[in-house]
C-alpha cells in the first residue's frame, strides 16, 4: 500500500472512530439483542495479492439449521434487522478495524470469498494488485445493480487509475448512496452464479 494512502487511512480512521464510536457501541447492543452472540461474524478473505486475513463484520443472520444440523440458506437466516443493518451498511462497521491493522483500507475492492481464487482470470485477479476497501469504485457505480463482470472491469480500473483525489470522491459518493440508500435493494446476479456462467 503506499504510504500516502496509509497515512490517508489512519488519519480518516481516527475522525471516524470519534464520529462512530456511538454508533458502533449501540449497534453491538441490538446485534447481542435480536441475534444473540457471537456479536460479530469472521470469516476469511483475500487481502493484498490474494494473501488471506479475517474480516470482521456485525453479525446480520441467525445461527438456524436443519434437522441435519446445517445452516438454512441465507434467506431463511436473515431477519428484518438484520436487512436493516446491511441496507444501512452498518454490519461493516467492524471492518474499520481491519483497516486499523492495515488488511484492508477505506477505498479499494471488496474482498470476495477464498474459494474465487482459482476462478479469476489474469486480468480480474489483477483486482488483488490492491489493498481491499471498506468501499470501492464499482460499489458507487451500481453497487448490487451491476453484473460481476463490470464489477471486476471497474475493480482493475480502480487499480490502475488509484489516486488520493480518486479515493476522497469514492468515500463522499458512499456516504451519499448510503445516505440515499441507493443501489442497495436490487437483485443482482450472485458471484456463484457469474462464475458458474463466465470464466
Amino acid at each position: 500500500m503506499p504510504f500516502c494512502k496509509r497515512l490517508f487511512d489512519l488519519l480518516f480512521l481516527f475522525f471516524a472512530f470519534i464520529i462512530l464510536s456511538p454508533v458502533i457501541f449501540v449497534t453491538a447492543i441490538l446485534v447481542y439483542i435480536f441475534l444473540g452472540t457471537p456479536i460479530l461474524f469472521k470469516q476469511r478473505r483475500p487481502g493484498y495479492k490474494g494473501r488471506p486475513f479475517f474480516i470482521y463484520k456485525f453479525r446480520s443472520m441467525q445461527n438456524a439449521t436443519d434437522r441435519n444440523g446445517n445452516p438454512l440458506p441465507d434467506s431463511e437466516r436473515i431477519t428484518r434487522f438484520g436487512r436493516l443493518l446491511r441496507s444501512l451498511s452498518l454490519d461493516e462497521l467492524p471492518e474499520l478495524f481491519n483497516i486499523l491493522r492495515g488488511e484492508m483500507s477505506f477505498v479499494g475492492p471488496r474482498p470476495l470469498l477464498m474459494e474465487y481464487l482459482t476462478l479469476y482470470s489474469p486480468e480480474q485477479a489483477r483486482r488483488h494488485d490492491a489493498v481491499p476497501g471498506l468501499t470501492g469504485w464499482a460499489q458507487v457505480n451500481g453497487r448490487n445493480a451491476v453484473d460481476w463482470s463490470a464489477r471486476f472491469k471497474m475493480d482493475v480500473w480502480y487499480v490502475d487509475h488509484w489516486s488520493l483525489w480518486l479515493d476522497l470522491k469514492i468515500i463522499f459518493l458512499t456516504v451519499w448512496k448510503v445516505i440515499s440508500r441507493e443501489g442497495i435493494n436490487q437483485e443482482g446476479q450472485s458471484t456463484v452464479e457469474y462464475f458458474k456462467g463466465e470464466p
